[in-house]
């Protein structure tokens, strides 16, 4: 079934629970047909060796960097969900220069997520964390990680926008599919998703990452009708852009396995976007709807 978003419906719990089954069944095979190809230095073929052989093997992974303990604020009533505000960019990736040459997406994301973070923590009616409290530099799959790790129930991206023309303005607000709104939705998602390799983790089209994506068709209704929320709260108070709500496949959303938006604060592009952007009163209309509207979505799951 289709939903008005454009999202599909998840199938049935007993559906995923057989695709899950089958995706294990394939990559059992799938590894013993790997194995048969992997040649040891020094000439032994794996694929040579005879049945009930013992053979001293190496097996190297390449596993992302751990991922530090992450601080949760506590809610004034236990056991409320927690929200998980990702401040994009960090480290040796600035993200986008602003117009005058004066920011970076970096710092500004992570002054108003600080901002987010503190006025959900004194509200008090959810749990909040962060990918990231400083300057360092996350992969996708780190940041998805992270929400995963914490069980979040809600996972908000914060970026800034940019664009070669000068007078484009506005806040937009992403929530996954696999169907991009626009070609600008699409070609957004391919420049974000290029450090981390897509809407699926999976480095082939196999049945395991088409299965994979049966996970998240779940979040796809739920993170639509956050981003419509916080497009509502905002509206009049922030300003928008003409179709504020746009739809793309987004590694970090996918991967994160909970409702999820990424929420792009301005153009930074502009030189009057870019003036609310680096000062705390500029950006504060935007934080209260987001607060608000973080709120009121988590409301409506408990």
């Amino acid at each position: 079934m289709v939903s008005k978003a454009g999202v599909r419906w998840v199938p049935s719990a007993k559906v995923r629970r057989a695709a899950v089954l089958c995706a294990v069944s394939i990559a059992g095979v799938g590894a013993v047909a790997m194995l048969g190809g992997v040649v040891r230095p020094g000439g032994h073929d794996l694929g040579r060796a005879l049945v009930g052989e013992a053979r001293e093997q190496a097996l190297t992974l390449d596993l992302p960097q751990a991922v530090a303990d992450v601080p949760v604020s506590q809610a004034r009533v236990p056991g409320r969900p927690i929200v998980l505000i990702d401040p994009g960019h960090g480290g040796h990736d600035p993200g986008a220069i602003s117009a005058s040459g004066n920011a970076q997406e970096k710092a500004l994301t992570l002054a108003l997520s600080t901002e987010l973070r503190d006025l959900l923590v004194q509200r008090g009616r959810v749990r909040v964390a962060m990918t990231r409290t400083d300057d360092r530099y996350l992969s996708l799959d780190q940041r998805a990680e992270i929400a995963r790790r914490l069980g979040a129930g809600l996972f908000l991206s914060i970026h800034m926008d940019h664009a070669p023309n000068p007078l484009a303005r506005g806040v937009t607000v992403y929530s996954l599919s696999d169907i991009a709104s626009d070609a600008e939705a699409a070609r957004f998602a391919a420049v974000e998703n290029r450090a981390g390799g897509g809407l699926t983790s999976e480095a082939d089209g196999s049945v395991r990452a088409l299965l994979s994506d049966l996970a998240v068709r779940g979040e796809m209704e739920d993170s639509a009708a956050l981003a419509e929320r916080i497009v509502r709260r905002a509206a009049g108070p922030v300003l928008l852009r003409p179709r504020p709500h746009q739809f793309a496949a987004f590694h970090v959303l996918k991967r994160a396995n909970t409702p999820a938006v990424l929420v792009e604060a301005g153009y930074i592009s502009n030189i009057d976007d870019e003036a609310a952007l680096v000062t705390p009163k500029g950006r504060s209309p935007l934080v209260l709807a987001l607060a608000q509207a973080i709120e009121a979505d988590l409301a409506t799951r408990r």
